[in-house]
């Protein structure tokens, strides 16, 4: 799982749980996506090791005295993206695709703010994870995801050859234009479910283009 984690975090051996009585620290959960702040939990170090096991964020809860994994009874799970740990090695940050509202009062955040993004395509992008995730029967998305991913790589290769054929058709005007965009559109469409399927979002793609700058 090495790949979850910013170096030098390693593991639960990096995290200095002596430093507080109760051998509990903090964990921040921060959307990978919009950078919201959701909640603020504790962690001991079987919490950690679970979390990282799960792919899903698992706390001590102190009321319960045990360990609870977010979502356990809602389905509201908080699937990790990443791990950091701070300066003090005391502090944890971790960052999730959470599902549903994070909040047991239904809110998006435990502060009652609204986890938004000004960014379309990020919002687009959590509307496909949750249908991957929560998979609906009336859902073309869903229905893709649980063709598999050969299907979900030939509705890209369909959508880009179709792409490619209206922008080489002659100009026909705004109904040429339109269907353009049209094809445009369904192409990135499935291109992000395709990215979802096979774990990434669009901000990895970014990041390897920025890499290339």
């Amino acid at each position: 799982m090495s790949e979850l984690f910013n170096l030098p975090f390693r593991g639960a051996g990096d995290i200095d749980f002596e430093k507080y009585s109760d051998g509990l620290v903090p964990a921040i959960i921060q959307d990978a996506s919009t950078n919201k702040v959701l909640m603020l939990g504790f962690m001991n170090e079987d919490a950690l090791n679970k979390t990282i096991e799960l792919q899903k964020v698992t706390f001590f809860s102190r009321s319960k005295n045990r360990l609870w994994t977010k979502g356990e009874e809602s389905g509201n799970y908080l699937l990790l993206k990443e791990i950091k740990v701070d300066c003090d090695n005391d502090t944890l940050l971790l960052k999730v695709d959470p599902v549903g509202p994070v909040c047991h009062t239904g809110a998006d955040t435990c502060w009652a703010e609204k986890n938004t993004n000004e960014n379309f395509l990020q919002k687009l992008e959590q509307i496909i994870s949750d249908r991957k995730n929560n998979p609906s029967g009336t859902s073309y998305t869903s229905s893709l995801f649980a063709k598999g991913i050969n299907k979900m790589a030939q509705k890209v290769g369909e959508e880009a050859v179709e792409l490619v054929i209206e922008a080489m058709s002659p100009p026909s005007g705004d109904r040429g234009n339109e269907l353009f965009k049209d094809e445009a559109a369904d192409l990135l469409f499935h291109y992000l479910i395709l990215l979802q399927a096979k774990g990434f979002t669009l901000n990895d793609i970014i990041a390897v283009l920025k890499s290339r700058h």
